[in-house]
């Protein structure tokens, strides 16, 4: 089976999607159907996530090998060093061939839950370029591998400071210059919103020797909320017309969609113009911004979502097949007005900002949707609904 560095194309630009493992049995299903799909348009891969520690291990396993071997989709597997083990990590590797994986992206991957700073475990991975190194020793050039490429910087490098010093800058270049080095065949970018900064990063990345493929991670806009937790907790900058034109429209979700869908579609019309060779959506296991921004650029305009017939075709008397076959079981997802349909898409909206644990892309619920909870003590609590009820008077002085 070939590896994702084969199959890119120089001049053809693709498109790939990447989902987490669900939090829930029903979102995991959910999950598969949408993943089968955005498989008929046919991306050139796809890739699942893998949680802090081996906490999906399991899951991201099952995912990874029903993606590839149920729905035919070239799939990349997640590994990450973070709480991790080289025996666990050894059997992941082996579960994974067993499974027809042939593409591996390694990460370092971020602290665990509660803790600031990254270490590394006894007798695990320092880093990405030991995970890289450990694969290539194992397995030679059986999977192809992936690492991640920070335009704007790794976070680490600049948590205290707004932005990434010159010297750390080259010192991130030249670390990513190991990981490729040291055996890496392909690089994935962080999400990032500036195409300026992205294209003088990847003429650095070429001004080092750094020659691999680099893929641009884009991150389609859904909810505002949504872009305003993830581009602080990446402290990826926004450009100042973006910022603004969300926050005009922030308070209707169906306008921060179309907003981001404009400007995503804008974002990667240039890259693309630009070289990039494709497009790796992080969809957030979610499919209709994504859907709709490939759609704009009219990446999609040859594909077609239409099932192939569940029988053979007629022959005609002659022994010839019939020239073509216009008669077609009724395929209810299909129908433009069908229940299935009015409701493919419910789950891309916040659903009363309480979330569909049935969701593929349902997370933590952090907030109450009409306030904080529990953030101030029993007396002002009581303060805010007035004083004892005392008697009949009280009662109707209160009303």
């Amino acid at each position: 089976m070939p590896k994702i560095v084969d199959k890119i194309i120089p001049g053809k630009p693709f498109y790939s999607f990447e989902y987490f493992p669900p939090k829930t049995p029903a979102g995991v299903s959910n999950l598969y159907e949408r993943v089968e799909r955005m498989g008929r348009l046919e991306p050139l891969f796809v890739d699942i996530t893998w949680g802090a520690g081996g906490s999906t291990t399991d899951l991201t396993l099952e995912l990874s090998s029903n993606f590839q071997q149920q729905f035919c989709l070239e799939t990349q597997m997640h590994l990450t060093c973070t709480n991790i083990s080289k025996e666990s990590v050894a059997e992941a590797l082996k579960a994974a061939k067993a499974n027809g994986i042939q593409n591996i992206l390694c990460l370092r991957g971020d602290p665990p839950k509660g803790e600031e700073k990254w270490t590394a475990v006894e007798g695990g991975f320092n880093n990405a370029i030991d995970l890289v190194k450990f694969i290539r020793a194992e397995y030679g050039d059986y999977f192809g591998i992936s690492v991640a490429g920070y335009p704007e910087g790794h976070i680490d490098w600049y948590k205290d400071e707004p932005q990434i010093s010159k010297d750390n800058y080259w010192k991130d270049m030249q670390y990513l210059k190991e990981k490729v080095d040291a055996g890496a065949d392909c690089i994935i970018t962080q999400l990032f919103y500036d195409v300026d900064i992205y294209n003088q990063w990847v003429k650095d990345c070429r001004s080092v020797g750094i020659n691999v493929p680099i893929i641009p991670g884009i991150m389609p806009i859904n909810t505002y909320g949504g872009f305003d937790r993830m581009v602080g907790f990446c402290k990826t900058k926004v450009p100042k017309a973006v910022r603004e034109g969300l926050d005009a429209v922030k308070d209707n979700d169906e306008a921060v969609k179309e907003f981001g869908v404009q400007f995503v579609t804008d974002m990667c019309r240039r890259l693309i113009q630009e070289g990039a060779p494709g497009l790796h959506m992080y969809s957030l296991n979610l499919e209709k911004a994504t859907i709709d921004i490939l759609t704009n650029l009219g990446m999609l305009k040859d594909k077609s979502e239409r099932r192939s017939l569940p029988w053979r075709a007629r022959i005609q008397a002659d022994g010839s097949p019939k020239a073509a076959e216009d008669v077609r079981p009724i395929y209810w997802a299909n129908r433009p007005r069908s229940y299935m349909a009015r409701t493919l898409h419910w789950d891309e909206y916040p659903n009363g900002r309480w979330g569909d644990n049935r969701s593929p892309a349902f997370g933590d619920l952090t907030n109450y949707h009409l306030g904080e909870i529990h953030i101030v003590d029993e007396a002002d609590r009581r303060a805010e609904w007035g004083g004892d009820l005392a008697s009949p008077a009280d009662r109707r002085a209160e009303w």
